[in-house]
């Protein structure tokens, strides 16, 4: 695995700690970094360059999507949050992944795990003519689908069924596989048991979101992420 630089941005020292000890579990990753505020990191950044930050984002002064903001070319970005009301503008500056804090290495592992699947696909779509398709497996067979023809997902316990312009495919994966591989922020979940493409979305009515003639549940737990995009 190529070695990932990473830095940390929080103005809490026990996080920093927290995330030291579970970076120490992967031999790629090492530290360039630890900043407690967001003026630190910029000056670290107009000089020096880093693959990954692990963001906290309610910080005084300067938070840390405004210090994400005001860099040119911008690394991966994992946040580490105790407040979920920030994740859709996390999506909309197509962060890598949301940890809401107190995560534990578990969680962490998956973010990892995502984080070196969207490096991997960068790699190759710098040589690939086809970087927004995606295969599902259905049916013994790898279907290719475009990502913008693809209309949202329902889960089926451990199964999915993804619709999509042509029709509708089963899928063998489960609703937070197909999660990490449909990127954001075009792939959003907006219930435990529906994944949308928000592209294709025609009017969003109370608590629910209609799609290609779908009505879509809004669940309760995703409604405060949501509430930003729709206003």
């Amino acid at each position: 695995m190529e070695l990932i630089n990473y830095v940390i941005l929080d103005d809490e020292p026990i996080a920093h700690r927290v995330i030291e000890g579970y970076c120490e579990n992967f031999s790629f990753l090492k530290k360039r970094g630890n900043f407690y505020n967001g003026f630190e990191a910029l000056e670290f950044f107009r000089t020096e360059k880093a693959d990954l930050v692990f963001l906290d984002i309610n910080m005084p002064k300067l938070t840390g999507f405004e210090m994400l903001k005001s860099i040119s070319d911008p690394p991966k970005v994992i946040v580490t949050s105790a407040h979920q009301k920030f994740a859709l503008e996390g999506y909309e500056l197509d962060i890598t992944d949301y940890l809401l804090k107190p995560f534990g290495l578990d969680r962490f592992i998956k973010a990892i795990n995502k984080l070196r699947i969207s490096r991997e696909n960068s790699n190759e779509h710098s040589t690939v003519d086809f970087p927004n398709k995606i295969f599902l497996k259905s049916d013994k067979k790898h279907v290719q689908l475009e990502l913008q023809d693809i209309l949202y997902v329902e889960a089926m316990g451990n199964y999915t069924k993804v619709f999509h312009t042509g029709g509708m495919l089963i899928c063998p994966d489960k609703i937070s596989d197909l999660e990490e591989k449909l990127p954001s922020p075009n792939f959003i979940r907006v219930h435990k048991s529906y994944l949308i493409n928000r592209d294709r979305i025609e009017f969003v009515e109370g608590n629910q979101i209609r799609i290609s003639g779908k009505m879509v549940p809004i669940g309760q737990t995703y409604k405060a992420n949501l509430h930003g995009f729709f206003n």
